[in-house]
């Protein structure tokens, strides 16, 4: 019997069967841990290979930058964050914020060999189908076969907008029965479009259990793959209907949660914002089944007065945090001037914790005391930042901490699992779309073939929330600092709407892994990236020397050369420019 193949790996383990002269069926035992034809083809065991395809996705078993959260790929690359520590801590990583990624980096190769292992799982549910029980339906068979598509579909969206040409296997494919020719010569897109559609169209409105992907999740999930193609008719006809009457897949009808806060609260985890997310737990027996994906990504040497105390990455970018500078009138910098003269925000870079520090009293988007943690505001319910004491080295780093997705003192060991080296095992969930993505790539879609009107409708939904003043940072019994935010008039044109909507995704969706894979497809990465390296440079000189985005390579990250190695060159084409 042959477990679940990998394309990445291209290995398989094999159960062999060896024969006794001896005829005593006692002596006869199956081996440990050994799956039975008739258990994997019963509803229980086809619901099991359903969980194992929806357990990769946070790359268990592989790298945490291979996660579908795409932390670093999409949050670091874009310019959101840094790596925040010395050349010697996770060196591995130093390549994605300064686009100087090569074919033999093991977080490349982990993060195809991740999302194949999920396309291989997938797979697996679709073959086995073929030889379901009897307590199986033809319902039954129809809502596994649609789950299994739209997770393969995730999969495949993934690889596609992470290395652009790949293979694509579905579940007619094996190993040993030709899995290793198929090349990647051809776009995936259409491939992807036919998943989503046919879970679409067979999911049902609610599930059972909320992790499950519904119909609406998988409309949403292919009009975002459309809109990545530029089908704005296609995606906005779709998008259309989410907003509209989507709900949850536990039936609650999709809508912004009244804080912004709560979608990074695992006590809030599953509302009515969330389209589809990464699930986690605490303290089911196994840290395993809590996130993992930024358990290295907290405040630094905190102690028992702040959160996990490990380990000082993913720190946000001074370009970041400054985007968050508004006007008089509490609209954003869209002019680019927030990274110039006292537009910037005051920092305590350089500046010891225990010496006095003037706090930035300039006006200030409210979303950026939930996104960034600096200096003398209160972070969460632990204690006001202390600076340079929670940073774990500031000349890669910068004077920020993360702040999104990290857990309260309230919650700590009851939202966090207690059972490993640290705490950073939280319940917090990964949404990885979400009804305010949503609507901001409804409104693209708005502005490019349908009504401004709208488009900026779907974006004052987003800014109206942000402004919820039993939303902000409360320090003191007042809000942490000078918030100001107020709606758009209508967009006079397209050009003033596309900047206007590009930076709201920016503002809103920071640090969640989307920044990078939206400059990409809108084709202003060169533009834009090139242009934060030379500010970001001046700050921390050495964090990115060397850093330079080279149009028409950095936009995908190489094909691995383990797998050109594996499959040879005739089979796999590598990426240009590498």
């Amino acid at each position: 019997m042959k477990t679940l193949i990998t394309k990445g790996t291209l290995t398989a383990t094999l159960l062999m069967a060896v024969s006794f002269a001896c005829t005593d069926k006692f002596l006869e035992v199956p081996a440990t841990g050994q799956l039975s034809g008739t258990q994997l083809s019963s509803k229980a065991g086809l619901d099991g290979l359903l969980m194992g395809a929806y357990a990769q996705l946070n790359a268990r078993g592989f790298s945490q930058s291979a996660s579908s959260f795409n932390w670093v790929r999409g949050s670091i690359s874009g310019g959101e964050a840094n790596k925040g520590s010395n050349s010697g801590d996770f060196n591995a990583l130093t390549p994605y914020q300064t686009y100087q990624l090569l074919p033999s980096s093991g977080e490349v190769n982990a993060k195809w060999n991740a999302m194949y292992e999920g396309v291989a799982r997938c797979n697996s549910v679709l073959r086995s189908l073929a030889s379901a029980g009897s307590d199986v339906t033809a319902a039954d068979k129809t809502e596994l076969q649609a789950e299994a598509r739209f997770l393969r579909g995730h999969y495949y969206f993934e690889l596609k907008r992470n290395f652009n040409m790949v293979p694509f296997i579905d579940e007619t494919v094996d190993y040993g029965a030709g899995i290793e020719k198929v090349a990647n010569n051809a776009d995936i897109w259409p491939k992807i479009e036919a998943d989503f559609k046919f879970a679409q169209d067979n999911l049902p409105a609610t599930q059972s259990s909320v992790g499950r992907a519904n119909k609406w999740a998988a409309m949403a999930y292919l009009a975002k793959t459309y809109l990545y193609e530029k089908k704005y008719t296609e995606a906005k006809a779709l998008f259309d209907q989410v907003i509209a009457s989507g709900v949850t897949s536990n039936g609650l009808k999709y809508k912004l949660l009244d804080n912004y806060s709560d979608n990074f609260n695992a006590a809030k985890d599953n509302g009515s914002e969330s389209v589809f997310a990464i699930q986690a737990a605490a303290n089911t027996g196994s840290s395993d089944n809590a996130n993992p994906d930024l358990v290295l990504n907290f405040p630094y040497n905190t102690g028992s007065n702040g959160p996990a105390g490990c380990c000082g990455f993913f720190p946000p970018s001074f370009d970041m945090a400054n985007s968050f500078r508004v006007d008089a009138k509490g609209l954003p910098l869209l002019d680019g001037s927030y990274n110039t003269g006292a537009n910037q925000l005051k920092t305590d870079q350089g500046i010891a914790s225990s010496a006095a520090f003037t706090p930035d009293a300039g006006p200030v988007d409210p979303r950026l005391d939930w996104s960034v943690g600096r200096r003398g505001i209160q972070y969460l319910d632990w204690q006001p930042h202390p600076g340079l004491d929670w940073i774990r080295d500031q000349s890669f780093a910068g004077p920020y901490s993360p702040k999104k997705f990290v857990f309260y003192k309230a919650q700590d060991k009851t939202l966090t699992d207690g059972s490993s080296w640290t705490d950073g095992y939280s319940a917090i969930n990964y949404n990885i779309i979400r009804f305010a993505d949503v609507l901001l790539m409804a409104a693209e879609c708005e502005v490019e073939v349908g009504s401004l009107a709208t488009a900026t409708n779907y974006v004052n939904m987003v800014r109206t929330r942000a402004a919820n003043p039993a939303g902000f940072v409360m320090q003191d019994g007042k809000p942490a600092a000078n918030y100001v935010i107020s709606n758009y008039p209508t967009f006079a044109d397209k050009a003033t709407a596309r900047a206007a909507v590009q930076f709201e995704r920016k503002l809103e969706l920071s640090g969640e892994g989307h920044r990078f894979y939206d400059l990409v497809r809108w084709g202003t990465a060169a533009t834009v990236l090139n242009a934060f390296l030379a500010y970001e440079s001046k700050l921390l000189p050495t964090a990115y020397s060397g850093g330079k985005f080279t149009a028409g390579r950095d936009e995908y990250q190489p094909i691995p050369q383990t797998q050109i190695d594996y499959q040879g060159k005739d089979v796999l084409a590598q990426n240009p420019g590498y």
